[in-house]
Order: C-alpha cells, then structure tokens, then sequence
C-alpha cells in the first residue's frame, strides 16, 4: 500500500512538472494558480492518506474540509457559512471517527489493556528532539509524547523477551518508532488530521507483539 502511495504522489508531480513545461513551451495555458489552488495542499495529501492502511479517517476529514475551501474559494460556497459549519462538522466527523475507531480496534484495546503495566518509562520532546537508544537493554515497555518536537525510539537491537506496550501522543509532532525484525507490531489509532505508518508486517510466528496505541493530532507516528 505504501508503494500505491508513493505511485500517487509521483503521478502527482509528473502532473504538475508537464503543466509547467507545456506552459513554457507555449503550446498550453493552464493557469495552475486559480482561485483556492492553495486548497490543494490539503486535498491531495488527504485523499492519497485513504489509500494507507491507517489513518484513513483523519484523510477523510481532511479532504472534506480541503473540498469545501476549495469550493468556498471559487465562490460556490459562502465562506460566512463554511465557518459557521465548519466546527461543528469537525467535531461530529471527529467524535464518528473515535467512535468508529473504538468499535474496529476492540480486540487491540483488550490486548493493550491486559498488557499495559503502570511504572512505563516515559519519553517527551517539547519544542525538542529526543532520541533514546535502546540498545542491548530489555525492553518493556514505554509512554512517548512529542508536542511541538520528535520522539525516536530505537528498538532494533533491544531485547523483546513478551508482549509489551508502547503508548504514543503526537500533538504538531513526530514519532518514529524503529523495531526489531523478531517482532509483530499491532496499532491502535485516533488520529486527527494526523496518521500513523506502520510498516512492519505481523506474519510472523512464535514472536512477541509490540501493541502500539496511538494518538495524533496534527501529527504522525512512524513505526519501521
């Protein structure tokens, strides 16, 4: 799915950089600059966000609202509506999706539940950077909150001997989480305008799992 991703993006920019030379040469005058182009730094990266294996409803809030901007831009729709309906559509798109969220993910939130421990290592980054290493150290477990900065985890070489459980806030922040090759990996996420990337498969047997839940807002977490 990722490379479907990457396949999208490249259309994208092959798009734009045949715009830009068919212009130059004369032989077309595509103003690319219409009114609410600036729309489509919200409507592509949202609608190529619902072909990811998550976070498909923050893309989809997201390309609603990109639509209506683009809609009130080109005078379709009042801007004096759109913000007056504008909240009030996100806070009820947002509350679905966590509802929605809840119902998909039950059977991970259980596993979290029965495996999450009080007395996690915790790991912030304010307005900061903050890598920790966890190498030749068992692991088990770990909070991570990146407001406004980024959080790396390195598990590569950690030793894993169960399951253990990583909870992660992003607020206007990154988290990358790197992990081990004799792991699964299993997310549940509530992202806003945010999204989480996994890209580590769970096919595999006889192995601990690292249950990641995950919040975004306005950011992402990472997992590789």
């Amino acid at each position: 799915m990722n490379r479907f991703s990457n396949l999208l993006w490249g259309l994208v920019l092959i798009a734009i950089g045949l715009v830009l030379g068919l212009n130059a040469l004369g032989i077309t005058s595509i103003n690319i600059f219409f009114k609410g182009w600036w729309t489509l730094f919200i409507i592509v990266p949202c609608f190529i966000g619902l072909f990811k294996p998550t976070g498909k409803w923050g893309s989809f809030i997201g390309l609603l609202v990109g639509i209506f901007l683009l809609l009130a831009a080109q005078g379709i729709l009042s801007f004096e509506i759109l913000w007056k309906l504008l909240v009030p559509f996100v806070l009820v798109a947002v509350g679905l999706g966590v509802i929605f969220n809840g119902v998909i993910t039950s059977s991970i939130s259980k596993k979290i539940k029965s495996v999450d421990k009080n007395g996690l290592e915790s790991y912030a980054a304010t307005f900061a950077e903050q890598k920790v290493d966890k190498t030749n150290e068992e692991f088990k477990g770990a909070n991570l909150d990146a407001v406004f900065g980024s959080v790396v985890l390195d598990l590569q070489k950690a030793t894993i001997i169960q399951d253990q459980v990583i909870n992660s806030s992003s607020i206007f922040g990154g988290i990358t989480i790197l992990v081990p090759n004799n792991v699964n990996v299993k997310v549940k996420s509530t992202p806003i305008f945010g999204g989480v990337e996994n890209k580590v498969g769970n096919n595999k047997e006889n192995v601990p799992t690292l249950y990641i839940s995950a919040f975004c807002l306005f950011g992402g977490v990472d997992i590789k």
